[in-house]
């Protein structure tokens, strides 16, 4: 049998947490330094005493504060602290991480946002950096180590042990978004010839299990992956029973070049908490847990959102004013060519427009209802395309039904349009005329938006974008551009 080193990290351990506990720690964490800037203020606005007394009165307020401000973090859990410190102003931030204990920097720094991390690596010396990521495990250095000079994971490196040294060096190996970037090494094995006795009292002698330990993996004497016991079975089974008798041999097994997104998705499928990861031959080099796993799922759709908004990368809520503005430029930049073309569009009827005015009160209704139909294609469509449920044999089928669907709505809800419109407009001789020219716009254009919404994230992916990226944008351009085109064409078609 193979022992692992399970570290016993008391910033993870604890009794149960209240969900809302960082919320109301938020709240009365800005309570107090609001009222330590008021308190500063009051202080500074005084002409009477003399600057020494003030200067002694400022420095005894601050320093009951921040004995509240480190009482209140000092109970926190880490994730908890690391939405605190998302949710501040950057000087505000940075008065809560000087009162955060050094041993929780490390757990802290792999909990917030990585644009938030570079601000708390900032402020940080040398030395408080190297102690506070020798506190972590290999597998959590590596996550952090793209935000580290290569200097500092030299040192870290260097006080590590030999076995913890070729972990990191495995861990950082990987290309991210696989899962060896995000496997676990703290596992526990055993041997397939002993009996569940002998692994009973094998367990006892850890001081705590490794987090999310739901199964011990079963190894030959090669250190090949034959099955896992999971404990349940363990449990409930004669303690003089082979382990080879009672273990799990149908596994789910990940390669650790595996995409991570993917190996989500089975645990969400399966309802996993834990997975081996195999190389090659077999031989079982660590495990991906469900902490692991949430963490993907959140990521990737933080990333979709801001992806569909046509920003390039997560950025700091509250990072200057002239690094949010460029994070936005790009798409801004897109949308500004997109309006003046379809401006032209417009321009080029502008003879139809002037003859029919009632035209130009109702090309937003053609544009915006084909938007939101194209918007819930689309949505529909980068769902699937994550899920993986989107295949080569199945993308007809998917087409046409959308396609379907468009011209269903297009015909129902055109129809209704061009009714109300004919009955709004009664009163002139091309009444009867508008409302046709509403109804055929609306069903061609949400066409337009449902082939929009197909396509787009379709064809990003074929050529290894993210299908999210800009799609809302460029479906906007589409059906405004296109709306107005189809709706005044047909309208030129009708009354000339």
């Amino acid at each position: 049998m193979s022992e692992t080193a399970v570290a016993d990290n008391e910033t993870h351990a604890g009794p149960a947490r209240d969900p809302e506990e960082a919320q109301r720690a938020l709240a009365r964490i800005q309570t107090l330094l609001e009222k330590q800037r008021r308190v500063e203020a009051l202080v500074h606005r005084e002409q009477s005493p003399a600057e020494e007394k003030k200067a002694l009165v400022e420095g005894l307020v601050h320093r009951q504060h921040l004995g509240e401000l480190k009482a209140i973090v000092d109970r926190l859990h880490p994730a908890d602290i690391a939405y605190v410190l998302e949710a501040l102003p950057r000087d505000d931030r940075l008065v809560v991480w000087e009162s955060v204990k050094a041993e929780a920097d490390g757990a802290i720094l792999l909990e917030v946002s990585d644009a938030v991390r570079d601000t708390l690596i900032e402020v940080m010396d040398r030395a408080e950096l190297v102690g506070a990521i020798k506190t972590l495990d290999a597998d959590e250095i590596a996550a952090l180590a793209e935000s580290l000079s290569a200097d500092v994971v030299e040192e870290v490196r260097q006080g590590l042990s030999s076995e913890e040294r070729a972990q990191l060096r495995a861990a950082l190996s990987y290309p991210d978004h696989t899962v060896g970037a995000r496997m676990d090494f703290e596992l526990v094995t055993i041997h397939d010839d002993v009996t569940l006795e002998v692994v009973l009292r094998y367990l006892r002698r850890f001081e705590r299990l490794p987090d999310h330990t739901d199964q011990v993996f079963v190894l030959d004497r090669n250190g090949v992956l034959r099955g896992a016991l999971p404990l349940d079975r363990l449990l409930i089974n004669e303690p003089d029973v082979g382990v080879h008798r009672v273990m799990q041999t149908d596994l789910l097994t990940l390669a650790p070049l595996d995409d991570v997104g993917e190996a989500a998705q089975a645990f969400e499928r399966y309802d996993l908490v834990s997975a081996p990861v195999v190389d090659a031959a077999g031989r079982l080099i660590g495990r991906l847990t469900v902490d692991e796993v949430v963490d993907v799922i959140r990521e990737e759709g933080e990333q979709e959102a801001l992806a569909l908004a046509g920003l390039r990368e997560e950025e700091d809520l509250f990072s200057g004013v002239w690094q949010s503005a460029k994070n936005r430029w790009l798409w801004l930049a897109v949308n500004l060519g997109t309006a003046f073309f379809a401006s032209r569009v417009i321009g080029t009827f502008e003879a139809t427009i002037e003859k029919v005015v009632a035209l130009a009160t109702l090309m937003t209704i053609v544009m915006g209802i084909a938007g939101n139909s194209g918007n819930q294609t689309m949505t529909l469509m980068i769902r699937s395309l994550a899920l993986g449920q989107v295949t080569s044999s199945n993308t007809r089928q998917l087409i046409l039904k959308e396609l379907g669907i468009a011209g269903l709505n297009g015909l129902v809800w055109g129809g209704i349009a061009g009714f109300f419109a004919w009955l709004i407009y009664s009163g002139v001789p091309q009444g009867p005329t508008i409302g046709m020219v509403m109804m055929l716009a609306m069903v061609l254009n949400m066409l337009v938006g449902s082939m929009v919404g197909l396509f787009v994230p379709l064809l990003l992916q074929r050529y290894g974008r993210d299908p999210a990226m800009g799609s809302s944008v460029l479906l906007t351009f589409t059906t405004d551009s296109m709306g107005v085109f189809i709706f005044l064409g047909l309208a030129t078609m009708f009354f000339f």
